[in-house]
């Protein structure tokens, strides 16, 4: 489904977390680009008191970005905004596919019931509710699109759930598992060869001593900053992670083959629902962590 058939609820957090994340990034970039910028400003060649006192400055605001960054925690708000939202899209799901408790047969209780659990996932995630935008708020819970797909009958409603849900997060996380590893040798191998490079320098500092000029801080706190970078964006353990979800997923799918009525494909959707919201939560713990 698209987002905008997603509930209200999702799709403000989803929003949230987003803004959050962005927030959060900007924020670690800035402050290795000021201490990128520093380091370069005191290198000899700039011997002026003006050059040494734009570098304190901007020492001092690579100190504030981090300082803010440590009273904010917009990490924090990103990671709570987005398992509200994935814990919405996990209802949203098991109210669309009619699994329990969201069964067909009468439809009047199965909306109340949707509404109850959307109102204890509210209730649970305070933290997050009180960081999203009340933009989406007069907007429907329950969307046109979640109306047509319980409506479907039960063998198109398993093609859309399989083509829609489970082949998409089995494609999204084997994909997030390539980009990962991928991102993790580019990054590593950045860091080696700044290493690489101030180790040189370093070594030819000693045979040309009479050569005033030589770039090895900025390049240690490239390499610095390069490891930092790996180690919030978490790419090996990600990789990995994620490769293994998208192998538990593509096993879900020989149950879906034998869920030939309506109780087995409710227990399928729940089932495929649980592991998917297990992954997320252990996401979330890593992040945190």
């Amino acid at each position: 489904m698209r987002d905008d058939q997603y509930p209200a609820l999702y799709r403000s957090a989803d929003a949230a977390s987003n803004k959050y994340q962005r927030n959060y990034l900007a924020l670690i970039k800035s402050e290795y680009a000021l201490l990128l910028a520093a380091s370069l400003l005191s290198l000899s060649v700039f011997s002026s008191s003006i050059v040494y006192a734009i570098a304190t400055a901007v020492l001092g605001l690579s100190a504030a970005v981090l300082l803010t960054r440590s009273i904010s925690k917009p990490e924090q708000d990103w990671y709570k905004c987005r398992a509200l939202a994935e814990s919405v899209k996990t209802l949203t799901w098991r109210y669309s596919m009619c699994a329990f408790p969201f069964g067909e047969d009468n439809e009047a209780k199965a909306r109340n019931e949707f509404k109850e659990n959307l109102e204890r996932t509210f209730e649970s995630n305070k933290e997050a509710a009180a960081r999203i935008d009340a933009y989406w708020s007069a907007e429907s819970q329950i969307t046109d699109e979640m109306r047509r797909l319980r409506s479907l009958p039960l063998p198109e409603r398993k093609a859309f759930y399989h083509q829609h849900r489970v082949n998409d997060q089995r494609i999204w996380y084997s994909r997030k598992a390539a980009w990962n590893r991928t991102m993790s040798r580019r990054w590593v191998i950045a860091s080696v060869v700044s290493y690489i490079a101030a180790a040189g320098f370093s070594v030819a500092r000693i045979l040309h001593p009479q050569i005033s000029l030589w770039p090895i801080d900025p390049l240690i706190v490239a390499a610095t900053s390069i490891v930092g970078w790996i180690q919030i964006k978490k790419f090996n353990e990600l990789a990995v992670a994620y490769s293994v979800t998208s192998q538990e997923i593509g096993m879900i799918n020989i149950i879906l083959e034998h869920s030939e009525d309506v109780s087995t494909f409710s227990d399928f959707v729940n089932e495929a629902e649980t592991a998917f919201s297990r992954e997320h939560t252990l996401w979330i713990a890593r992040q945190a962590n």
